[in-house]
């Protein structure tokens, strides 16, 4: 049954789903705390939109820095138009994805001209407008005093922090899904060989206009998804929380979990957002120290980066393999019969 699972992706997805879905069970019989849900459901939301990125960053070759403007303008796009209507979460939802997804387009027809440490920059700028007009249009988004809103209601059910939870999972599962399908199929293979080469994709029959503007038009659609899912579980909304550091943080989690890995970007979010608050901070030495929590954890990045370059995922070929050879050494050699004549 497992070995089924495990050979089958749909049923991995589905599986590991399962297993995330199971923590409100853990909060409602008060083994873990509340606050512990509302990280790790962040840590899905971050992991939607650096699942994006990675598409853009690790499969395409493109590097963008303007993934948290794209989530700010979703999150306050779905946040104003449910703000007054809590059964107005799918027209929230999907203006939320649209809007950005046509500016993702625009950044995409940019990318035609410029490329690399330029095509960052460019794409800092354009997020670095959208945050000045979070900052600015004080009626859209309240400016420097946040939006709140109300959890929402979805299909006539009021919403609350663990259904919002188990619909983050949902959402979370769906795009891995998505993702795994989109680099398994005949885009992926067009990303790989725009990664590698653009005049040998060409030469290949790759479109370059085509397939840019597709990868950047999903990357800030899953950017404007996981904006609109944090405000409706989140309820606020503030500009400091689309700010540069968000954008750099998502490249983190890519580099740290590993290029071109599904499993490997959750785990990169789970180590940028959530190891310092699960782990760090429930040390029983380090938690009573303001700030040492947020050190170890950048040092513990910065050992990840220089041991595992490729990124965590490689932890899963290197733990069994580490074990066969302990097992090997500490195993008794069996002495050899010696023919007696």
């Amino acid at each position: 049954m497992l070995k089924r699972i495990y050979k089958n992706p749909y049923a991995r997805f589905a599986f590991f789903g399962a297993l995330l879905a199971l923590l409100p069970l853990f909060t409602s019989a008060g083994l873990i705390k509340v606050s512990v849900l509302t990280t790790v459901a962040s840590i899905f939301i971050y992991s939607i939109a650096a699942l994006g990125l990675n598409l853009l960053l690790g499969y395409a070759g493109q590097i963008s820095l303007g993934t948290a403007g794209f989530m700010g303008l979703g999150a306050y796009l779905a946040g104003y138009l449910a703000k007054d209507m809590p059964a107005a979460f799918w027209i929230g939802l999907l203006a939320a994805i649209i809007v950005p997804t046509l500016i993702g387009i625009l950044v995409g027809f940019i990318s035609l001209r410029i490329a690399g440490i330029y095509l960052a920059i460019a794409t800092l700028c354009v997020s670095e407008i959208l945050l000045k007009t979070f900052e600015e249009v004080e009626p859209f988004t309240g400016g420097m005093r946040g939006m709140n809103i109300k959890y929402p209601q979805i299909f006539g059910i009021q919403m609350d922090r663990t259904t919002m939870y188990w619909l983050l999972v949902g959402f979370l599962v769906l795009m891995m899904i998505l993702t795994y399908n989109l680099v398994n199929g005949q885009f992926g293979r067009a990303l790989h060989a725009m990664r590698g080469s653009e005049s040998a994709a060409q030469a290949m029959g790759v479109n370059l206009l085509k397939y840019r503007l597709i990868v950047f038009a999903l990357a800030t659609a899953y950017a404007a998804l996981a904006g609109a899912l944090y405000v409706f579980f989140i309820r606020s909304s503030y500009p400091t929380t689309w700010s540069l550091m968000l954008s750099l943080n998502l490249v983190a989690a890519i580099v740290i979990g590993g290029m071109r890995s599904i499993y490997g970007t959750v785990v990169g979010a789970f180590v940028v957002w959530g190891l310092s608050d699960l782990v760090i901070k429930q040390l029983p030495v380090i938690r009573d120290l303001n700030g040492v929590a947020f050190i170890a954890t950048g040092i513990l990045i910065v050992v990840i980066i220089m041991f595992y370059p490729g990124g965590l995922r490689n932890i899963w070929y290197d733990v069994p393999r580490a074990l066969r050879k302990l097992r090997a050494k500490v195993r008794p050699k069996t002495p050899q019969l010696e023919d007696e004549l």
